[in-house]
């Protein structure tokens, strides 16, 4: 009876049966088979990487802000398509024909107020490109002046809608220069390279291009700067005004 209780006491250490008896664990062991008998933990889950904005990859692909790769897309029109397409936007193509070879001031004043939408951003900028075309052509003989200060629109143009610019066209119809595209600082050093010579060597297409580019893209500011209002009277006191004047 005394070695029931004995066996059954809370007070003696922990107890593994063999055979018909039992034999007593210390806490050592007894850790070791709680230990191997618990399952393992599972692996840490790596947290999700979100991209903060856009950046460009080895391949030339920029990653949206969920992650995911997105293509450049080309320009709607080629540089050498002065009177554009004939589609809807045919007559605005041949506005800009005219206006770029007659007024380039005009012309990128107006593209830049469509691609930056604030007040007073044509007259800044056509002023100043109109000072440096006449400094341009009075000192040197012809404009070159003027392309120092455009081709920064075409690079915000490129930047903003995701265009593929004259470096990595040129790459990919030749295959040659592969190295360069991936590296993301040297790549976009040469596409502003690129942009810069568009403007010195084909000035006049280049703004053609990028404003048939903005129009097929962006509104004009100035039409939804100030909202028509037109107040039409009830039809009831329409008739009242009709039955008093009869």
């Amino acid at each position: 009876m005394a070695s029931n209780l004995e066996e059954s006491s809370p007070l003696l250490p922990n107890q593994e049966p063999i055979g018909d008896g039992v034999k007593p664990v210390d806490g050592e062991e007894s850790r070791k088979i709680n230990t191997s008998s618990a399952p393992p933990p599972p692996p840490p889950q790596p947290a999700p990487q979100v991209a903060t904005g856009y950046r460009w990859t080895a391949n030339g692909l920029p990653f949206s802000v969920v992650g995911e790769p997105v293509g450049r897309t080309p320009w709607d029109t080629g540089i050498a398509s002065c009177l554009g397409r004939r589609d809807e936007f045919f007559g605005s193509d041949v506005e800009v024909c005219l206006v770029g070879a007659l007024a380039p001031c005009v012309l990128y004043g107006s593209n830049v107020e469509r691609l930056e939408s604030a007040p007073g951003t044509f007259t800044n900028h056509c002023m100043t490109y109109t000072a440096l075309y006449l400094f341009g052509n009075l000192f040197f003989g012809w404009n070159c002046l003027a392309p120092w200060f455009s081709y920064r629109n075409r690079t915000a143009l490129r930047r903003r809608f995701n265009l593929e610019g004259n470096f990595e066209s040129f790459t990919r119809n030749h295959g040659c220069c592969g190295s360069v595209l991936e590296d993301d600082t040297q790549r976009e050093q040469w596409e502003t390279a690129c942009d810069f010579g568009t403007h010195v060597f084909c000035h006049p297409c280049a703004l053609c291009q990028e404003g048939r580019e903005v129009r097929r893209r962006l509104p004009h500011p100035g039409l939804n700067a100030q909202p028509i209002l037109l107040m039409i009277p009830p039809a009831g006191q329409a008739m009242g005004r009709d039955a008093a004047a009869a």
